[in-house]
C-alpha cells in the first residue's frame, strides 16, 4: 500500500515537472525579430528538454526547493514520512452520502464533514439568494 502512495506521489512530482517545462517562458537569443521562412511564417526552435540524469529525477524532488541558497530535497524511504500523508489521497465521502446516514452512527471525522459541508452549501444558498435580491 505505501509503494502505490510512493509511485502516485512521483507521478504528480513528474506531472508538476512536465507542466513546468511546458510552461516555462524562453526568450530567444536573437535581436528580437524571429526569422521568417519563404512562406511568411516566423521559424522558432523547439523548446529543449530537461538535461537532467534520470538518477537525479528518482532521488530528489526537482523544484521543492524555496531557499535561494539550498538545494532540492532528497526523497526519503516511506518509513521516513508520518503516518497520516498516506491518507491524504483517499477518497472521503461526499455531502449527499453523508446526508443519506444516520447522524447519530456517524464517526467523529465523518460528523465533522458532514457539519463543514452542510455550513459551506448553505452559505452558498444564502450567497445566491442575496446575488438575486
Amino acid at each position: 500500500m505505501a509503494m502505490s502512495h510512493v509511485k502516485t506521489f512521483r507521478s504528480v512530482i513528474k506531472t508538476k515537472e512536465v507542466v513546468g517545462i511546458l510552461s516555462q517562458r524562453t526568450f530567444s537569443a536573437g535581436a528580437g525579430k524571429a526569422k521568417k521562412d519563404k512562406k511568411g511564417g516566423s521559424q522558432t526552435d523547439a523548446p529543449k528538454a530537461s538535461t537532467l540524469a534520470k538518477e537525479v529525477k528518482a532521488t530528489t524532488v526537482v523544484g521543492g526547493n524555496i531557499l535561494k541558497d539550498g538545494t532540492d530535497p532528497k526523497i526519503l524511504p516511506d518509513s521516513e514520512y508520518p503516518d497520516w500523508l498516506w491518507g491524504l489521497l483517499d477518497k472521503r465521502p461526499a455531502l449527499s452520502e453523508l446526508s443519506r446516514k444516520k447522524i447519530e452512527t456517524l464517526p467523529y471525522e465523518d460528523l465533522k464533514r458532514f457539519v463543514k459541508l452542510d455550513n459551506r452549501r448553505s452559505i452558498k444558498e444564502n450567497n445566491s439568494l442575496k446575488a438575486k435580491n
